[in-house]
């Protein structure tokens, strides 16, 4: 459920006018709904045993915004990056809510979580368990570790964003985890505290998942076996959204929670989800303007005022995203087949192919659906265009949450060298 809908013959998010919103701040623009996002941090937090932390993957959408609205209800963050740990410390969620992901973090990244003292650090391999130790004593503390392991499971999702099987760049294989664990033992400044999987992201059946957890569960057993302190286990993020309407949605987050609890409930572990589209995606929405409706040779363009350098995913995954007009249709409206493009030169630069929408003339608004995580986040100034800005809602109140670039100030990060 969203909270994006026609009311008085425009397309609203909650209270507000989207085709007013785009005269006042310009197109494009991303929109995000507080209500949404509200709505479905709940759903999914319920799902779980209380006392579960519910980190949001930061890298879904990062928007101090969107981070702030998250922690106002009791999320943690779900960090890879010392800019990610930055923002989510700066939009108020407190260190002992973050865990640390990600495969390349710096020794100065690592000292910056643990100056901070984040809850955990999510470790991704040997080279980094060391690392994170001799960074823990240099500044006298010591490291809570989860040590990330890959169940050599197919998420059935799109292969770029499919983490958990054996040939990947994410956490340790299988059959080394006992002896990953056991030199994490053996270092003076870490803590073992938990077992961290995650095996891809926009997964739409739970049989993936299942097989994942029931794998690392009965790896608690075998590691306390080993005389390993495990006391929490993170299961990670990815499971998928509806981005169209016309086939099955995937399973929701109380089946989801049921499945997760009912595997877990015997070993007295913490649960630590890293939920990040589902929370954010259906809660934003790309607001873009036509510039040209083009004539081809047997195709119609659309050619709109977004491009890829502001949604990707379309070029990178074929990602499938519904546009629909902001202006409401009427009854037996006429429609037309477009392909929808943007201005980059590139021609991997297309939304949608043979998109039966609305006709379409210079000047009309579209809205891009489901854009709220994997969107901003991903943007690019590509052909030298600044992204577009961001705004949030909640009722009938807006506000930009991150401005537009204007191209002076894009060009005026450039620094041309003294011999020039």
């Amino acid at each position: 459920m969203n909270h994006f809908d026609y009311t008085n013959g425009t397309l609203h998010a909650e209270e507000v006018d989207l085709a007013l919103l785009a005269e006042r701040v310009g197109t494009p623009f991303y929109c995000y709904s507080t209500a949404t996002l509200e709505r479905h941090y709940r759903v999914f937090a319920n799902a779980f045993p209380q006392g579960s932390l519910i980190a949001f993957s930061v890298k879904a959408n990062g928007n101090l915004a969107v981070l702030k609205t998250l922690g106002k209800l009791g999320a943690g963050a779900d960090v890879v990056s010392g800019g990610e740990l930055k923002k989510a410390l700066a939009a108020g969620v407190a260190a002992e809510k973050i865990v640390f992901s990600g495969v390349g973090k710096t020794t100065d990244e690592l000292k910056l979580g643990l100056k901070a003292g984040i809850y955990q650090f999510n470790v991704e391999s040997e080279p980094e368990l060391i690392a994170l130790n001799d960074a823990a004593a240099a500044l006298g503390k010591r490291a809570p570790v989860t040590i990330r392991v890959n169940p050599d499971v197919d998420a059935q999702t799109h292969a770029k964003i499919s983490t958990g099987h054996a040939e990947t760049k994410f956490g340790i294989p299988w059959s080394r985890a006992r002896e990953a664990y056991a030199l994490a033992a053996r270092l003076s400044s870490i803590d073992i505290v938990g077992v961290d999987v995650h095996i891809g992201s926009q997964i739409v059946t739970l049989d993936p998942f299942e097989a994942a957890f029931r794998r690392v569960v009965e790896l608690v057993r075998v590691l306390r076996a080993d005389g390993r302190p495990i006391s929490r286990l993170d299961l990670g993020g990815g499971l998928g959204v509806p981005y169209r309407t016309d086939n099955a949605p995937p399973p929701d987050p109380a089946a989801y929670g049921a499945m997760a609890t009912r595997l877990t409930k015997d070993l007295g572990v913490r649960l630590i989800l890293e939920p990040g589209r589902l929370i954010a995606a259906n809660a934003g929405v790309l607001v873009s303007r036509v510039i040209y409706v083009k004539q081809g040779e047997a195709k119609t363009f659309a050619i709109l005022d977004a491009g890829m350098n502001d949604l990707v995913r379309p070029a990178l995954y074929d990602a499938f995203h519904d546009i629909v007009s902001v202006a409401e249709p009427g009854p037996g409206a006429p429609r037309e087949r477009y392909d929808v493009v943007g201005p980059i030169c590139e021609t991997s630069d297309i939304f949608a192919a043979e998109r039966d929408l609305p006709r379409l003339k210079a000047g009309d608004l579209v809205a891009i659906l489901t854009a709220g995580a994997y969107g901003a986040v991903m943007a690019s100034a590509y052909n030298a265009r600044p992204p577009a800005a961001e705004v949030l809602v909640k009722g009938a109140e807006w506000a930009v949450v991150r401005p537009r670039m204007d191209d002076d100030a894009l060009v005026s990060i450039d620094r041309i060298p003294f011999w020039l």
